[in-house]
C-alpha cells in the first residue's frame, strides 16, 4: 500500500505526503497536514472514505452567508447507502450523554437543504484553512475520538457556524484499521472524560464528571 501511495505522489505535482515516523493520533495527524497546506480551504476526509461527485462545490456553497468561522460537514453513508451515525449531531453535553436529551440526529428526517447543527463528523468536513489555524486546529490531547466534537463546540463558542450539508456525501467503507477494538474503546472513553472535564460548567459539573467517569468507561466497554 505504501509503495502505491509513493508512486502516486511521484506522478502528481498536487500531492504531498507528510510522514515523520510517528503516530500523533487523528487530530495530531490532521494538524500536521493542515500546517503544510497551501489552499484557502481544508477538506478532511477519512482514508477509508470516497467522496461523492459534486460534493466539494456543495460544501463550499453551504459556507456562504454563515457566521464565521464556518465548519461544514456532509452525509456519511455505508456501502448500502445508509446514513452512518455522527454526521449530524446536537452539541454534546453531559445531560445528553446520560440519555437526557437527543445527541445524534441520523434517525431524524434528512433536511432538504443545509442546516446549522451542534456537531458534524471529523471523518468528512471542510473549513477555511486560516480559520482552522486560528482555532488552534484539533486539540491534540485527544488521541482518537471526540476531537471533532470538541472543535465544533469551540467554533460555536467563538460565534461561528457548524453546518450539515445533506447533498454532499462520502461513502465510508469502514473496518480498514488493524487497531484492536479494545484499544479504540479505551481511547474513546478517555476522550469523553477529557471532553466533559474541559467543557464542564463550574466545579459542581466537574465533580459529577469525576464521579461518573468510571461508570461511563465501563458502559462503553460493555457496549463493545
Amino acid at each position: 500500500e505504501q509503495s502505491w501511495i509513493d508512486e502516486f505522489e511521484a506522478n502528481s505535482d498536487k500531492v504531498h505526503i507528510v510522514r515523520d515516523g510517528t503516530n500523533p493520533g487523528f487530530g495530531g495527524g490532521v494538524n500536521k497536514g493542515a500546517a503544510g497546506a497551501l489552499g484557502n480551504l481544508l477538506l478532511v476526509i477519512n482514508p477509508d472514505a470516497v467522496l461523492r461527485r459534486g460534493s466539494l462545490a456543495r460544501l463550499v456553497a453551504a459556507m456562504e452567508k454563515r457566521a464565521e468561522p464556518v465548519l461544514v460537514g456532509g452525509k456519511i453513508f455505508d456501502i448500502h447507502g445508509r446514513e452512518e451515525r455522527g454526521a449530524r449531531r446536537n452539541t454534546l453535553t453531559l445531560l445528553r450523554a446520560m440519555g437526557l436529551g437527543k445527541w445524534t440526529l441520523e434517525n431524524d428526517p434528512p433536511p432538504r437543504n443545509s442546516i446549522e447543527v451542534g456537531a458534524v463528523s471529523g471523518a468528512f468536513f471542510m473549513m477555511d484553512r486560516q480559520a482552522f489555524r486560528k482555532m488552534g486546529g484539533f486539540d491534540e490531547g485527544y488521541f482518537l475520538h471526540v476531537e471533532d466534537v470538541d472543535l465544533c463546540r469551540r467554533v460555536l463558542k467563538s460565534g461561528g457556524s457548524v453546518v450539515y450539508q445533506p447533498h454532499a456525501g462520502a461513502l465510508h467503507y469502514g473496518s480498514t484499521s488493524d487497531v484492536p477494538s479494545e484499544a479504540v474503546v479505551e481511547h474513546k472513553a478517555r476522550s469523553l472524560v477529557k471532553y466533559f472535564r474541559k467543557f464542564a460548567n463550574g466545579p459542581l459539573e466537574r465533580l459529577i464528571v469525576t464521579l461518573i467517569s468510571p461508570v461511563m468507561v465501563r458502559a462503553l466497554k460493555a457496549r463493545r
